[in-house]
């Protein structure tokens, strides 16, 4: 028995929403935007492959691998539940850069977990699954935040609420809306990036952006569209980061000139996101991105939709 479960790419804070928000894309070429993990059964011991255009960046051990550190997890939490295991070989196609702000990290853990979920038939409920991603994205980044798990395994734009119980809710978003995605090809880690942001923050910024993400979700609950992407803009950690992002203030004004409803940075960066309600426009803007905004050949720009479906098993 083999299963593939693919993880599709996520869009962190949406500017208003630090650590709070995160949106699923998908583009609209019907692009694989995400991680590609395939588990099977093994005679031998467990093994751990990985392919793809962006296996090269990954630590050459095993053993430093996210996915393998998944494996580890996933049976520890099925001794605990007086589960048996198999051996298996799990094949990583890494398609998502590292360190691009795309939730690179939470795909390859998403896709390894559900992966190993859906091979044993579905042991875990979905909040088991949720905690067990988060408990892995913080190993990476040093802090626990849901921001990309939880888009990228349940879909849809989520709000992650203080509650452990329930961790995440769904939003409704903006079904016309299309999602310009520019990843430059250079790498900013999320440990750098944060390490760049205040301490402390002004009880002005504060005020802010308790004020915005509240407008912001009041909008989606009333398909506002002009209210909640006039308040879509990021008092927390873009005036910090953009610095760290080669051309990032000149491409903003930019596209904001052209007409764009916001434009912000994706997760920690260095992708840049761009909001269009015209395929049109978001294709014209995705072509000036291509020329103008990207540092190497690793570099591309995708125009997306909201992926409702989240990390989803393919069929062959």
């Amino acid at each position: 028995m083999a299963v593939s479960v693919f993880a599709p790419a996520s869009l962190a804070n949406f500017s208003v929403g630090f650590d709070a928000l995160g949106l699923a894309v998908k583009p609209v070429d019907g692009t694989l935007l995400g991680d590609l993990v395939t588990v099977e059964q093994a005679e031998g011991e467990n093994n751990l492959k990985v392919v793809g255009q962006f296996a090269d960046k990954l630590p050459l051990a095993v053993e430093d691998n996210i996915v393998w550190s998944c494996l580890h997890l996933f049976n520890e939490a099925m001794a605990d539940a007086g589960r048996a295991t198999e051996k298996v070989t799990i094949t990583l196609d890494k398609k998502m850069p590292v360190g691009s702000g795309l939730g690179s990290s939470a795909c390859s853990v998403v896709a390894a977990l559900a992966g190993l979920n859906a091979f044993y038939r579905d042991c875990f409920d979905e909040k088991t699954m949720l905690k067990m991603m988060g408990q892995m994205e913080a190993k990476i980044s040093g802090s626990l935040h849901y921001d990309n798990v939880a888009p990228c395994y349940l879909g849809g734009l989520q709000l992650m609420v203080a509650d452990e119980h329930i961790i995440s809710r769904t939003l409704p978003d903006f079904k016309d809306c299309f999602y310009v995605m520019a990843y430059p090809g250079i790498e900013v880690s999320t440990k750098a990036a944060r390490e760049v942001l205040p301490e402390n923050y002004r009880r002005k910024d504060l005020l802010s952006y308790g004020q915005n993400l509240a407008s912001f979700v009041d909008a989606c609950h009333r398909q506002d569209k002009t209210q909640a992407f006039a308040v879509l803009q990021d008092v927390v950690a873009e005036p910090y980061r953009q610095s760290l992002l080669p051309g990032y203030e000149q491409a903003r004004n930019y596209l904001l000139a052209q007409g764009s409803l916001a434009v912000g940075i994706s997760g920690s960066g260095p992708t840049l996101f761009c909001v269009c309600d015209q395929e049109e426009r978001a294709q014209e803007l995705a072509r000036w991105l291509q020329d103008n905004y990207l540092q190497t050949e690793l570099g591309f720009v995708h125009v997306c939709r909201v992926d409702d479906l989240g990390a989803r098993t393919l069929k062959d």
